[in-house]
């Protein structure tokens, strides 16, 4: 069934996003700033094991910067701040939306499973990447929603549209998408994923949003430098 990868995926985000709700009224906030810094640890693993792949740095320096400057004219971090202001208004003193929905969707969607399981649902194989991604999520999004409220649930959306365009354009992408650009692709979002671990962390907040068109910018890079 087609994005049936993607399907799994988004129930095993609900599911752990219902658990987490009603856990979270269980866990002090000592323990809940445990679990974040925990959380934020095992992100920032992941991010840089991404990063470190890299074997064009120069693509990724320039990536980040033109897709830096896109992402400021656009107003991507302000548009995800909006929508996330806009559903905070809608459920009122139901915790911190805004952030729960930017830290959620950005988690799920960069990286290297979301780019690759998508390509092999659509491709007709078994998505069994997607499947692993599920259970990744799933786990998250109890410890996300604990913490940071109903606000995850949400990322739902951004998660379907991402995963579901990948797998829907699987051809045209299969033959844009080679092995190298993927991995300066994931390099790139590594980084991002480690600026998450920086605001999961507590650490220090980062406008990622904007800096996110730098995954797509990569592609364009690579072919334009004979490199793919």
């Amino acid at each position: 069934m087609i994005l049936q990868g993607t399907l799994v995926n988004i129930a095993a985000v609900t599911t752990g996003c219902v658990i987490g709700r009603w856990a979270g009224g269980y866990l002090s906030a000592r323990m809940r700033q445990t679990l974040m810094i925990g959380l934020g640890l095992a992100v920032l693993l992941i991010g840089m094991q991404l990063a470190l792949q890299s074997k064009q740095l120069m693509v990724v320096i320039g990536g980040l910067i033109f897709g830096g400057l896109i992402g400021e004219a656009l107003g991507v971090e302000k548009r995800l701040e909006n929508f996330g202001q806009r559903l905070q208004r809608r459920y009122a003193n139901q915790g911190p939306i805004a952030e729960g929905f930017v830290t959620a969707s950005l988690l799920y969607c960069v990286g290297a499973m979301a780019i690759m399981g998508a390509l092999q649902d659509g491709l007709g194989g078994k998505p069994t990447i997607l499947y692993a991604k599920a259970a990744l999520d799933g786990v998250a999004s109890v410890a996300l929603t604990s913490t940071l409220g109903i606000g995850v649930l949400f990322s739902v959306v951004p998660l379907l549209l991402y995963q579901g365009s990948i797998t829907l354009s699987a051809e045209l992408a299969k033959s844009i998408l080679t092995a190298p650009v993927i991995t300066e692709m994931n390099a790139v979002g590594g980084l991002l994923i480690v600026a998450i671990a920086f605001d999961l962390m507590g650490l220090k907040r980062l406008p990622v949003g904007n800096l996110l068109p730098a995954v797509f910018v990569v592609i364009g890079l690579m072919w334009a430098c004979g490199l793919a």
